[in-house]
């Protein structure tokens, strides 16, 4: 039987850690920080992976492959990257045997390679844009890791795209947000605020970084995935250049964006109970488990259970599903171990089910009886795919509605200090960087986005009081 998971109320991030490794979704391993996503784990980082792929494509980019290893003059190029960077840097010093003319850095992102590459590949107007994406593995030594949110070793995706002005790389920019925003909430049933990063927050490197931010299961923020503006700078020492229309060498513009398995961590936090995992149904390894229920030592009932199970997987057609036929652990085990795993829709099924000419549908999403309808097993099919888009609508709707019951406007500093430690607050911020400091030290919140949607009127920072111009959210975070 499985361990007895810790409540949500009573240590969250124990409860985290137990659902994680309970659920087959991934486990720690000898190197500290470092992580084995299992095949449960994986299956739900694979669908992440192709839903995403999907709009990359739609939206011209293409797939390749660049280097796990980058010199370390690279990285040191750029000052305000390699400042950023410099404290989460694994390098290699020694390989074959003997110590290296140059030190090399385990990828921890990629845009001075890629730089590089690009320097050596565009050369008129004509060879952009350049639009490019890759699944790759990464490396940052993480002082303080955990499972999926902050591992030294982790899985992500990273665009990195050339263009010939400033124009259409902010462009690309922000219709890379508006894709992350509509994966997170169509895919992932989150609803994520899309917003502009502070000076502080930006990507080292960046012009400005944009960012969608989640609430999570305990009211803290995740940053869930972000794209950057990177002006000129990466172009520039690079060298990255191109001949235009006028014959005239012209320095190309970039962006970088980024999505990584803290999306799975996301999901876990967004969605999970103190029964386990809740995953939406469009990003679920498993939507339908079915389990057939027989008495014991009843070889006849268990072919005649076997024979139906098997007549309706026929009509099932995409539905992603899985027949726990293990007669040797009790329903209510097998029933446990499928709630603990999130999936989102079970049929039960035994042979006085089958007399009836019915099956038993449990929604995941709704614990208990209420979850349960009985179902015509001539509708299974029909039915199944109704649940599974109600249930993605349904679990959208509550951490929408959980997120903006926990989010409140900040009428002064002392409401605004008694909301962060509970929730999002939103409030005027000068833009100057002493008033969020001050926020940080006193609050441990920071700014999480600046949001795209800002109201018509000015206001007063939260801080100084001094005029501000934009609405701002801010929240303690992962």
């Amino acid at each position: 039987m499985f361990d007895k998971i810790t409540p949500r109320s009573e240590d969250y991030s124990k409860w985290y850690t137990q659902v994680i490794r309970q659920a087959e979704m991934a486990d720690y391993t000898p190197v500290r920080g470092c992580m084995v996503v299992r095949p449960y784990g994986y299956a739900l980082w694979e669908n992440v992976k192709e839903q995403l792929d999907i709009r990359f494509k739609a939206t011209g980019h293409q797939n390749a492959a660049f280097p796990l290893f980058i010199p370390m003059s690279f990285i040191e190029k750029e000052a305000e990257h390699v400042e950023g960077f410099k404290p989460e840097l694994a390098i290699v010093t020694h390989g074959g045997g003997k110590k290296l003319e140059e030190p090399l850095v385990v990828r921890p992102t990629s845009e001075t390679i890629i730089g590089y590459m690009y320097s050596q590949w565009i050369q008129s107007y004509r060879d952009l844009p350049v639009l490019i994406n890759q699944w790759a593995n990464v490396v940052r030594w993480e002082l303080r890791p955990r499972l999926f949110l902050r591992t030294t070793e982790f899985f992500w995706q990273e665009g990195h795209t050339a263009h010939a002005t400033h124009e259409e790389a902010m462009e690309e920019t922000l219709r890379i947000l508006d894709i992350y925003t509509d994966f997170a909430v169509n895919e992932a049933a989150i609803p994520v605020i899309p917003g502009r990063k502070s000076d502080s927050e930006k990507f080292p490197g960046a012009l400005t970084s944009y960012t969608i931010e989640a609430m999570m299961g305990d009211k803290r923020a995740l940053q869930a995935g972000t794209s950057h503006d990177l002006g000129q700078n990466f172009a520039k020492v690079f060298d990255i250049q191109y001949l235009d229309a006028n014959q005239k060498q012209q320095h190309c513009w970039t962006t970088s964006w980024g999505v990584s398995t803290r999306m799975i961590g996301a999901i876990i936090m967004a969605h999970g109970d103190d029964q386990g995992l809740v995953l939406p149904p469009r990003l679920a390894p498993t939507q339908l488990v079915i389990v057939p229920i027989v008495p014991k030592n009843n070889d006849a009932a268990k072919q005649v259970v076997s024979k139906t199970v098997d007549a309706i997987c026929e009509t099932l057609g995409d539905i992603r599903y899985h027949v726990d036929d293990r007669y040797e652990y009790s329903p209510g085990w097998r029933f446990n171990e499928w709630e603990l795993k999130g999936a989102p829709l079970r049929i039960e099924i035994g042979p006085r089910d089958i007399e009836n000419e019915q099956v038993v549908f449990a929604r995941r999403d709704i614990p208990g009886k209420e979850g349960k309808t009985f179902v015509p097993i001539a509708n299974v099919a029909e039915t199944a795919t109704q649940l599974l888009d109600t249930i993605q609508a349904d679990m959208l709707k509550r951490a929408t509605e959980f997120r903006d019951a926990n989010t409140s406007e900040a009428e002064n500093y002392d409401s605004f200090k008694e909301i962060v430690e509970n929730g999002f607050a939103r409030a005027w911020w000068c833009g100057n960087a002493e008033c969020e400091d001050k926020v940080k030290e006193e609050t441990q919140a920071t700014i999480r986005c600046i949001p795209m949607v800002q109201p018509d009127s000015d206001g007063a920072c939260i801080v100084c009081g001094m005029q501000a111009k934009e609405i701002t959210i801010f929240a303690r975070a992962y």
